[in-house]
């Protein structure tokens, strides 16, 4: 499948994957909060056509570093996964001759933009660790399993196996192993763990979108990995982190918003998402996310799969049995009984959002008041991550997995 474009690249006449407002009744009201809080009056048909070619669209970096790791041994050009994990663990300088396509990949991730600005992108890791338990119910919850609801990267991860069986504790882990690396001071320059870690997962996206584009339903779904699934699930983590931490009764300013948005920003494009998904405010990437969903399609068999697997893992975690029925209890006041329903999850009362919002509105704005009272949350924050990596890891060691570069032809 291919668009036209003009000498700018801009498509013209897009021909986009069928899944492309499919169900865009059903999309609409699930997405009808997201167009309150975003101040959406009417579509936004351009944003809508950009949104539909962005599914036939990739990280063009990422695709040629993938493309040469993919390579046979002895081709000219190839990468090995010792060179990749020589250079990002060495840093520049770590290969004297490296190929061209890890020497460009590197030199993209190193060319910091200059709008980057690394104190506010500090701030915004620590109003995502004040977060504390709230961020992990969000994350999983309302991101995670409420991304369930419509298919395309769902059934990307049945076929990966990434989110099902056996590998559904470990996939989770590693993602919050991720979001927590992020969030801690300085680790976002260039080399620490977080910016690492963002780098192997932007290699790691590249290599699956590789792998997989021969096989993949390209018509049907777009690309296996592509630019506007890359920025919906980059909405998962700013806007819809803020928007359900804050439907928790969670107090968030808007300073607060903003630098917790130029952190995911940031985050976004070393990613390799492209420029006009990276936004500034919450209240754009709430219009934004407001017109992703309206682009989507219905749900598919592997929404129920997942959500699930997910559910079975919970409750497989210590004290599962209640950390199940609390899960379903908020999936329920977050998603929805339609919802619910869909995904293959019984229903249950809304007690656990009732108890998180009376919890938080005295912990936020009663006993952690002022500076000092911030400082005891990132402490608290802090502690909930650690008990929430432990359960999920278990005594194994807390890495997130190496890549898996198959060559051509297997």
């Amino acid at each position: 499948m291919t668009t036209t474009a003009d000498v700018s690249g801009t498509p013209l006449s897009p021909v986009f994957p069928t899944r492309y407002r499919e169900a865009e009744a059903r999309s609409a009201r699930i997405a009808r909060p997201l167009k309150l809080v975003g101040g959406v009056r009417e579509v936004d048909e351009d944003l809508m056509a950009r949104l539909g070619a962005g599914f036939l669209l990739c990280d063009e970096v990422g695709d040629r570093l993938a493309e040469a790791m993919r390579m046979r041994a002895g081709e000219p050009g190839r990468v090995s996964m010792r060179d990749f994990s020589t250079r990002l663990d060495g840093g520049p300088g770590a290969l004297a001759d490296p190929p061209p396509a890890l020497a460009d990949f590197f030199a993209a991730v190193e060319a910091t933009p200059d709008w980057v600005d690394h104190a506010l992108i500090a701030e915004g890791g620590r109003v995502a660790r004040r977060l504390g338990r709230n961020a992990a119910d969000v994350l999983l919850q309302l991101s995670l399993i409420g991304g369930y609801r419509f298919g395309g990267p769902t059934d990307l991860l049945v076929a990966t196996g990434g989110l099902t069986g056996d590998m559904t504790r470990r996939r989770i882990a590693e993602t919050q192993k991720w979001s927590v690396a992020i969030m801690q001071p300085d680790a976002l320059l260039p080399y620490a763990e977080g910016w690492r870690l963002t780098v192997h997962v932007r290699a790691m996206h590249a290599l699956v979108n590789r792998a997989f584009t021969e096989s993949w339903d390209v018509e049907r779904w777009g690309l296996p990995i592509n630019q506007t699934d890359q920025a919906a699930t980059l909405g998962l983590f700013d806007g819809v982190l803020l928007l359900g931490s804050r439907a928790l009764g969670v107090p968030i300013t808007r300073a607060e918003s903003h630098a917790v948005m130029h952190l995911w920003k940031y985050v976004g494009w070393l990613m390799g998402v492209d420029d006009q998904w990276l936004v500034d405010s919450e209240r754009e990437r709430h219009r934004l996310n407001y017109h992703v969903v309206r682009a989507q399609a219905d749900i598919t068999a592997a929404g129920p799969e997942l959500a699930q697997a997910i559910m079975a893992t919970v409750g497989a975690l210590p004290y599962g049995r209640f950390r199940r029925e609390r899960t379903l209890s908020m999936l329920t006041a977050f998603l929805g009984v339609r919802s619910m329903r869909e995904l293959g999850l019984p229903v249950r009362l809304p007690w656990a959002t009732v108890t998180a919002i009376a919890a938080n509105t005295v912990r936020y704005r009663v006993l952690h008041r002022g500076e000092a009272g911030k400082r005891r949350l990132e402490r608290w924050g802090d502690r909930v991550a650690q008990r929430v990596l432990h359960d999920y890891y278990g005594d194994a060691e807390q890495d997130v997995g190496a890549l898996d570069t198959p060559t051509r032809g297997r």
